[in-house]
């Protein structure tokens, strides 16, 4: 039997965080598997807060998910074998192989753990290029972050081990972009500079035959090639990677306000609290899609305002953020919000905040032992050093909806809920792997649906739901109900 030769990589890598690695890497991930080929993507080690559970209950960057979509297969965790996931400042916790190892400041990682990822990320290499016909692999941040070269493992080192060619990718919007690849050449060591097969200039607006000198000049000084030119894509309500992602999307959505949504008094005004850790914020991304729906951010109580419903999203420290809701004075302002008839959301952390006491005795996920919560519910919530990591379904019937709805998700958490007898629980859920056990309550919700909350991510990404909670404020509004207008996970 002939052994099977180690199939060929191909690497991305940027001259700076946010310039469009990971949606570049799953175009070209659709690309190639289009063309007949079985592809795979691969990033060594990812930071976001922005994380997916795997069809086995691992613990992955959310990015890797939707390039291995592209590549029409399942996710695993050798596609992410190492995500940092901030928590404080210089701390992190480290998840390997979707399990959490613990929480390192950025020193101890750097020291004691890094010497052995490099490991770590070529056996799950290894394993992907035995699987697949070519692994796409994604870098990040920049290759010529000198302080950081001597323990990399995920750009110019993971290439060399790879043996990837290297598509340096630069944003164009941001301004800059021929300074930024030269600056990035010169900083790269002779063999780096090349392992650089050419250039892609992402995001451009306008006339490309306008870039056209632009071009010519940084061929002639580089002697490499620009493989192309990606126009700006609006609206492409992809899910964003991490919080400076989310910041770009802010920014494109409010100069993108004068599109057609809607008649602006037949919009349902939807406030988002932004938390200072704020995690797994694609959660909101099907309610900015709605073309009924206008989103907005909150971080402070001059903003908030009364709008339809406010969502209280994630968070990756939720003693830390209610402090923080605390002391903005926010969390007095939602309270007199909900006392006035309004409607608040709360998933995961955010669903924490509503219980009535928040208790880490072991300082799981902060160094505050007991903190009250917003109490809009009786239920205790103990952090413990175990997490759950597991996907979902089942139905949701919340108060005010008419008939059930199917749902399915994942849930992240350490938080333990002690729920007392008497709350309304609007969901039923079990593992998605064991359809044959019992469906078993989740959540809580008020008498009339008002208020609500889920450890379940990507509740508002079940179309069903979604449109029929925004069709109860509609009706409250006087105007009529939309029917679900379009599938978010077909977009």
């Amino acid at each position: 039997m002939t052994e099977r030769i180690a199939a060929p990589t191909i690497m991305l890598q940027g001259t700076a965080s946010d310039v469009g690695k990971s949606l570049l890497t799953a175009a070209l991930c659709a690309i190639l598997t289009a063309d007949g080929w079985r592809v795979a993507p691969f990033k060594s080690q990812n930071m976001s807060l922005n994380a997916y559970v795997t069809w086995d209950g691992k613990e992955i960057g959310r990015a890797q998910e939707m390039q291995a979509e592209a590549c029409g297969i399942l996710a695993t965790t050798d596609m992410n074998p190492i995500l940092l996931k901030p928590k404080a400042d210089m701390v992190s916790q480290v998840i390997v192989h979707g399990r959490p190892l613990g929480d390192y400041e950025a020193r101890a990682y750097r020291e004691d753990l890094l010497p052995q990822a490099g490991q770590i990320v070529r056996e799950a290499l290894g394993r992907l290029r035995a699987q697949y016909d070519v692994v796409v692999l994604e870098g990040a941040g920049s290759p010529a972050e000198i302080n950081l070269k001597d323990r990399d493992i995920v750009n110019m080192r993971m290439a060399g081990w790879a043996d990837a060619p290297v598509l340096l990718v630069a944003d164009i919007d941001r301004g800059g972009v021929f300074a930024s690849i030269v600056g990035t050449l010169e900083l790269l060591e002779p063999h780096e500079r090349e392992r650089v097969a050419g250039f892609i200039i992402n995001k451009f607006r306008g006339d490309v035959s306008l870039l056209q000198p632009g071009l010519d000049w940084l061929e002639a000084r580089t002697g490499k090639p620009v493989l192309g030119v990606v126009p700006y894509l609006d609206g492409l309500a992809l899910e964003a990677e991490d919080s400076l992602s989310l910041d770009t999307a802010l920014r494109d959505a409010a100069k993108s306000e004068q599109r057609e949504r809607g008649e602006p008094g037949e919009r349902l005004e939807i406030a988002v609290i932004r938390l200072p850790r704020l995690s797994n914020f694609t959660d909101i991304d099907p309610l900015a899609a709605e073309p009924d729906v206008q989103l907005r951010y909150v971080e402070a109580t001059s903003t908030l305002g009364m709008p339809d419903a406010v969502v209280l999203p994630g968070s990756k420290n939720t003693m830390a953020d209610l402090a923080w809701l605390r002391d903005t004075g926010l969390a007095d302002q939602l309270c007199r919000y909900a006392e006035r008839g309004g409607r608040v959301l709360g998933i995961c952390g955010g669903y924490e905040m509503m219980g009535a006491t928040l208790r880490d005795p072991e300082h799981t996920e902060s160094y505050v032992t007991e903190q009250m919560g917003l109490a809009w519910f009786p239920f205790e919530t103990n952090f413990a050093a175990d997490k759950r990591t597991i996907r979902v379904s089942g139905e949701a019937w919340l108060p005010g909806l008419e008939g059930v709805c199917e749902i399915e998700g994942y849930e992240i958490h350490t938080g333990q809920i002690e729920m007392p007898p008497g709350v309304m629980r609007p969901f039923l859920v079990r593992d998605s792997r064991t359809l044959e056990a019992p469906l078993l309550p989740e959540g809580a919700a008020s008498a009339d649906g008002r208020i609500w909350g889920t450890f379940i991510h990507g509740i508002l990404h079940n179309d069903g739901l979604r449109r029929a909670w925004l069709n109860t404020m509609r009706s409250e509004r006087g105007l009529p109900p939309q029917a679900a207008g379009f599938a978010f996970g077909e977009r």
